[in-house]
């Protein structure tokens, strides 16, 4: 059947072989399938992740504030292999109950405090170390509008044009081209916003930058979907400045290396328990006899 010769039936069923690469672990309904419960390291925070964009944006935060000196920030990352179900657990479920990564434990009080969502995580420790948000109330609010805007736009970036231009099945000259062109559109009002000012917020980096950066920014620098020719990334001249910028962030890099499992060895830190690890284990690293 080709996609001009569907109709939707009146009710929709479940066929566990859509969803392309993701097939194995897409389902309609939410709640655990496993019990397992979630490792606990010796530092207060606690992140359960996995390195794509909406993890990177956390790890870059956490990296961020250490760089400044926030000493509270120390953190440990777990890997969590979204490819096995990992996030099914009735552990994960129970930091996230609607079972994405990132998910964050803070057990720095009295009791855990969970926080969900990548965008929430970025706000809450934000406002926990007094660092990346701006306390004056028009730069707060155009922060947390334009941190809003990517929450929003992502989906069409990352489940729209990502899904049917990289992963899957069959390829949909519809929906490639919907999607396509809304991150065309996307990427031009964030360049034109950066044709403005340095960062995306104004002049200081904030939480906007961290959460935009991973999605628009690796996108503008070739590295997501290989589709930086298709969308012509090149002619945003702004983002791809911007991106350039960010990139080159001693905390960006190695947040970028957090809970990573695809690309060069030694840009794989799987799991992050103390800042010696960047040094030390490495998957290249790991991989050398002893």
């Amino acid at each position: 059947m080709t996609a001009s010769d569907y109709t939707p039936p009146k009710v929709w069923t479940w066929n566990k072989a859509s969803g392309g690469r993701f097939a194995n672990i897409n389902r309609p309904i939410a709640g655990p399938t496993h019990e397992k419960d979630l490792p606990v390291g010796r530092h207060p925070l606690q992140l359960y992740s996995l390195g794509t964009p909406n993890g990177v944006k956390v790890t870059v935060m956490l990296e961020e504030l250490l760089a400044l000196g926030h000493a509270g920030a120390e953190y440990d990352a777990w890997l969590i292999r979204i490819n096995e179900g990992a996030q099914f657990s009735s552990g994960f479920v129970a930091a996230n109950p609607n079972s994405k990564i990132p998910a964050l434990v803070d057990h720095s009080g009295d009791k855990p405090v969970r926080v969900f969502e990548s965008g929430a995580i970025l706000v809450y420790l934000a406002e926990k170390f007094g660092a990346f948000l701006p306390t004056e109330p028009a730069a707060r609010a155009e922060t947390l509008s334009w941190l809003f805007w990517q929450m929003g736009s992502a989906p069409f970036l990352g489940g729209g044009f990502g899904h049917f231009y990289a992963y899957a099945p069959t390829k949909i000259e519809y929906a490639i081209d919907r999607y396509a062109m809304e991150v065309k559109r996307q990427m031009d009002v964030l360049d034109r916003r950066l044709a403005e000012t340095p960062y995306v917020t104004g002049d200081e980096y904030t939480i906007a930058d961290m959460a935009i950066w991973p999605w628009y920014g690796q996108l503008a620098k070739g590295l997501l979907y290989e589709a930086g020719e298709f969308l012509e990334v090149h002619t945003y001249t702004n983002v791809v400045r911007w991106s350039e910028q960010l990139f080159e962030r001693p905390a960006v890099k190695r947040g970028r290396m957090v809970n990573r499992v695809t690309g060069d060895p030694a840009s794989q830190l799987r799991e992050r328990h103390e800042a010696s690890d960047f040094d030390t284990k490495t998957e290249d690293k790991l991989a050398k006899p002893a």
